[in-house]
């Protein structure tokens, strides 16, 4: 039986499992305000570090065992009085990101999951940020009636706290390959997050005392109170006229799921092209996307070609190898090495699809000399650039610290490519490699709290140093402080400039 039929199968029991997937606690039973005792926090902490202790493949692979030993005593430590989910989470939360793995993460119970899709939104933090190494700057403010704080406003203060030491403080929380500072930034920047995890570390407020720059660039300070969704709603009840949009159909409205996921644009004056790819994932027709739009490159003779991959955080490396190989100029193979350091599990009744798992490696893996399960076909098996539809003008990848997972493997393979250049900041996947493959959820017993657990260890380039640093783009292109201003998509102004310049030589 070939191997991508034992995939196909192996794939099919595994979704079927997952529809099997045991029930947790019933929704007209859960309380979001239930304290758990310290008896019942152990519990599950114990569970939580010693499964990662078996499992996980790269535990110290950036923090050394006796660094991650004292984080995992100091959450132990904070286990002295009952705590809500919230507040466990919290500590689970800064654990966690100390292993510097970007696809560890710690999720809700699925009861406290239910329990916010159903309730009503409570009062928010009232600023969304653009942050990164040089600002922290107004991005959006739910407070419309707000003349101050405008898009593009930088802040200096948040109730007393330095904009630098409050960033330092989230920062602590947020899970990255190895010491990469572009994907916290970027995620401190994507919608919502700061507010949420500012209320998770800080406590909820009613008024928060905003230090700021005006225009002039002197420092003042003004207060703003939460965003109230009731408040607001109730505010412009009967100002607005509320006009129902036209309903569309279920065509329509796939097409519009898979126009965000993945979108191809031509100009067909300039002969060039802009292939918008949110995702590797799967179920958004990937395959035949690639194979259209190579095609409609191909007969349009495009000569200039941009992929933006900056929202982009992986999926399936069938999809990421199957694009490489469209623009690839030589083989190539996409690992070095790839392995799990166990089959077997005392824990297997608190991780998701063990059986299943167990199986992918027994038909896959092979243990070796080290005494780790290998995936020798990634190890050893090179892919050949695709013949029919082949681009080979002139591509430029945009990054940023969303461009993760999968997306590392596809910019890493290219990076080097006389006709690629890699425009934008680095990414947030780390360029020498990370562990991902299978990620099951891990579900603790008593709160249901879960993390995601990655069983393999993944080195795309062995050549590649191990600095914990995502792929480095040849060009860079960073925010300011007027592009925010703008709303200017600056990583693709830079791209357009290169373009100019490129047909202006010829």
């Amino acid at each position: 039986m070939g191997f991508e039929r034992i995939m196909r199968i192996l794939l099919i029991l595994l979704l079927a499992a997952g529809g099997l997937a045991g029930c947790g606690v019933s929704k007209s039973s859960f309380s979001p305000y239930k304290k758990y005792s310290p008896a019942e926090l152990m519990e599950d902490y114990s569970v939580y570090r010693q499964v990662l202790e078996k499992h996980h493949p790269s535990l110290y692979w950036y923090t050394p065992k006796d660094s991650m030993d004292y984080y995992f005593e100091y959450g132990q430590n904070q286990l002295k009085d009952s705590m809500t989910e919230p507040a466990f989470r919290k500590v689970l939360t800064y654990v966690t990101a100390k292993i510097s793995c970007g696809h560890t993460t710690v999720r809700p119970s699925k009861a406290w999951s239910r329990y916010s899709d159903t309730a009503r939104l409570g009062k928010m933090f009232p600023l969304s940020m653009k942050v990164w190494d040089m600002a922290m700057l107004v991005n959006a403010n739910l407070n419309r009636r707000d003349s101050i704080l405008k898009r593009g406003t930088v802040i200096t203060r948040i109730n007393g706290r330095t904009a630098e030491a409050v960033v330092d403080t989230l920062f602590d929380y947020i899970s990255t390959d190895g010491y990469n500072r572009t994907h916290k930034y970027q995620s401190l920047s994507n919608r919502g997050n700061f507010g949420s995890l500012y209320t998770l570390l800080f406590g909820p407020a009613d008024k928060y005392d905003i230090e700021f720059k005006d225009s002039t660039g002197t420092i003042k300070t003004t207060v703003v109170p939460v965003y109230d969704p009731a408040t607001d709603t109730a505010g412009r009840t009967g100002t607005r006229t509320f006009r129902p949009a036209q309903q569309l159909t279920k065509k329509q409205r796939r097409e519009l799921r898979l126009n965000a996921a993945r979108l191809l644009r031509i100009d067909t004056v300039n002969r060039t092209a802009m292939m918008d790819l949110a995702t590797f994932g799967k179920g958004v027709g990937l395959r035949r996307f690639f194979h259209n739009s190579f095609e409609a490159l191909e007969k349009n003779k495009i000569g200039h070609l941009i992929i933006d991959v900056r929202g982009n955080g992986g999926g399936s490396v069938t999809n990421s190898t199957l694009i490489t190989r469209y623009l690839a100029a030589q083989k190539f193979k996409i690992s070095d090495s790839l392995f799990a350091i166990r089959r077997g599990s005392g824990y297997e009744r608190y991780v998701e699809h063990h059986f299943w798992n167990k199986l992918f490696m027994l038909f896959f893996t092979r243990k070796k000399k080290d005494g780790n399960y290998h995936f020798g076909y990634f190890e050893r098996h090179y892919f050949k650039p695709k013949k029919r539809h082949h681009y080979d003008g002139k591509v430029y990848i945009v990054t940023g610290g969303n461009s993760f997972s999968a997306t590392t493997l596809f910019a890493s393979a290219l990076v080097k490519q006389d006709n690629i250049t890699v425009v934008g900041e680095e990414t947030g996947g780390g360029a020498y490699g990370n562990s991902a493959w299978l990620i099951p959820d891990v579900t603790l017993p008593v709160t249901g709290i879960r993390f995601r657990l990655p069983l393999f260890r993944l080195v795309i380039d062995k050549t590649t140093p191990k600095n914990g640093r995502g792929v480095q783009p040849e060009i860079e292109s960073f925010p300011t402080i007027d592009a925010i201003k703008r709303n200017a998509d600056f990583k693709v102004e830079k791209v357009m400039e290169l373009i100019k310049i490129d047909k202006a030589e010829r």
